[in-house]
């Protein structure tokens, strides 16, 4: 259950977002910014949220990772580019992010950590009115103040369901859902090999239980 409201999320992510732009380093590259903003313009098309000003931005670092803040801004790491060898693959990255706008992952998220912490009677009494007086509460959940601290921490049943509503985002579009798998597969597979989990799986299902999930997504959807 998702009780705090959209507007409110939107105003604290757009405090995270001008931290991250001002302390991270943004891509200088015109060809990953072009490819990045291609893929977007398909993804974001086929969502449902045309209500919100979406922007993707390349930093220029190699973590192989990606986020998005409720206020439609995403961000994907140079190291995640570079990793998503075609649009298609980038596509099943950009539409995992998007999904977790379009089924509010967000609201559902600082939600459960506000009832957790302060009770849900008085979290709901807090956001009932138009002061915001938790809104120092909420800005902790997104960490600001932290360069990378504006990664909220999804749950397993988030991220298997933003799986399976960025296949479908990708289905929309006009790419191919296998994509989603096979980098998936190579993601995990890095990992394995590496020892190290990337951050974009940090936190996240158990790599076989995902891999299964998505696989019956796909079967049943081709």
């Amino acid at each position: 259950m998702a009780f705090v409201p959209d507007s409110q999320l939107v105003g604290l992510a757009d405090q995270a977002w001008a931290e991250m732009l001002t302390k991270t380093p943004v891509s200088s590259s015109p060809a990953m910014v072009e490819r990045l903003a291609r893929v977007a313009a398909r993804i974001t098309g086929a969502s449902t949220r045309d209500d919100l000003t979406w922007e993707f931005v390349v930093f220029d670092s190699p973590e192989l990772n990606a986020f998005v803040l409720p206020n439609g801004k995403v961000a994907v790491f140079k190291g995640m580019m570079e990793f998503a060898t075609t649009d298609d693959e980038l596509g099943a990255v950009l539409g995992h992010e998007v999904a977790h706008v379009v089924a509010r992952h967000p609201a559902e998220r600082v939600s459960q950590q506000l009832a957790a912490e302060v009770g849900m009677t008085l979290a709901q009494m807090a956001f009932g009115g138009e002061n915001g007086e938790n809104a120092q509460l909420v800005a902790g959940i997104f960490g600001l103040g932290a360069t990378y601290g504006v990664l909220l921490p999804y749950s397993r049943t988030h991220e298997l369901e933003a799986d399976r509503v960025g296949v479908e985002l990708m289905k929309t579009a006009g790419m191919e859902p296998l994509a989603a798998l096979r980098f998936w597969e190579r993601m995990i597979e890095r990992r394995e090999t590496q020892g190290a989990p990337p951050e974009a799986l940090s936190s996240h299902p158990a790599d076989a239980r995902r891999l299964n999930e998505l696989r019956a997504v796909l079967g049943a959807s081709l």
